[in-house]
C-alpha cells in the first residue's frame, strides 16, 4: 500500500535544491518554468530523487498548487 501523505523534506527539497545541469542549471527546482518541465515529461525525467522532484513540481504546477510552497520558500533553510 503506497502512503498517500506528502512527504514534507520532498517539498522542502523543491525549495532548497537547484537545478544540476541545462539551461536552468543553478535555477531552485520551484522556480523552473513550465514548459522546462512538460519537456522533461515527454522525454523523460532523470532517474533518482532528482526526476522524483522534478516530477512532483510538474505536478504541483500543472494543478495550480505552486502557492503551496510560498511558506516554505519564506522559511530560514538549515
Amino acid at each position: 500500500m503506497e502512503d498517500s501523505q506528502p512527504n514534507p523534506e520532498l517539498l522542502l527539497d523543491l525549495v532548497r535544491m537547484k537545478m544540476p545541469f541545462g539551461k536552468y542549471k543553478d535555477i531552485m527546482l520551484c522556480d523552473l518554468p513550465v514548459y522546462y518541465l512538460e519537456w522533461f515529461q515527454r522525454k523523460g525525467f532523470p532517474k533518482g530523487k532528482l526526476g522524483v522532484l522534478l516530477a512532483t513540481i510538474y505536478e504541483i504546477k500543472l494543478n495550480g498548487l505552486a502557492y503551496l510552497l510560498d511558506p516554505l520558500k519564506r522559511k530560514p533553510h538549515s
